[in-house]
């Protein structure tokens, strides 16, 4: 048995002394000579242009608004002799997109808010000081001056209100209604007697109602409109 130990160990050494001895040595070429490569200083002006430039997007890459955009803005610069870079065009790009989710804010709220919408940006006529109807009379009331007041500083809500209040005057001095400052216009629809001038005046006044108590925003064609439903119940009353 340590006869085969010593022969093993023997063998394995032998393999091991002509493995090494089979190794191919690599050859060193120690002839040739390294050269230092520099960069060209100019290299970036070499490759300019947007074939070089690899932050834009092209292609299919791109939205088609994008590429109308950037199609747009490079037309431009090319009218006006202006090169423009890839990053101004980036800029301008956002530029549009901000103009234009404004533009479509500004839309929504003239959709949902209406013409109330004007206020905010028109300067508003000075407040006329309303009438007291407490403390005088209907028909001690100069109605046509105030009207005319308030259609010169064009606001026409105030002027319905007194277009109507003159159908009240002109009711009252007919003798049609007996006016009274707490009354209201439901009752004063329940005093005409005539079924044509009553139906003529619950319109009116529904109309009144929703312009002046509802603070409807109206304009001077919506004025229009008004008062040639209110000089159809002034016929009515002659």
């Amino acid at each position: 048995m340590a006869k085969r130990s010593i022969t093993l160990v023997f063998l394995l050494c032998i393999s091991t002394l002509f493995g090494q001895n089979d190794s191919i040595p690599v050859p060193i070429d120690q002839e040739s000579i390294l050269h230092e490569r520099s960069i060209d200083e100019d290299l970036s002006k070499k490759y300019t242009g947007e074939e070089f430039n690899y932050d834009v997007k092209t292609g299919e890459s791109q939205n088609l608004l994008a590429r109308f955009i950037k199609w747009l803005l490079e037309g431009i610069g090319n009218a006006v002799g202006i090169d423009i870079s890839p990053e101004t065009l980036l800029i301008l790009e956002y530029l549009i997109y901000g103009l234009m989710g404004l533009l479509v804010i500004f839309i929504l709220i003239r959709v949902f808010v209406n013409e109330k919408f004007n206020a905010i940006f028109t300067k508003k006529a000075k407040p006329l000081v309303d009438i007291n109807l407490s403390e005088q009379h209907i028909e001690s009331v100069d109605l046509d001056s105030l009207m005319d007041t308030a259609l010169k500083n064009k606001d026409y809500r105030l002027a319905v209100r007194y277009q109507f209040l003159k159908i009240l005057k002109l009711l009252s001095q007919k003798e049609i209604i007996e006016w009274h400052f707490e009354k209201t216009n439901s009752d004063y629809e329940k005093e005409i007697g005539e079924v044509k001038l009553q139906t003529e005046f619950r319109k009116a006044s529904y109309l009144y109602e929703y312009i002046w108590y509802g603070e409807q925003y109206i304009d001077e064609m919506g004025y229009t409109k008004t008062a040639s439903r209110f000089a159809m119940l002034n016929s009515l009353i002659r």
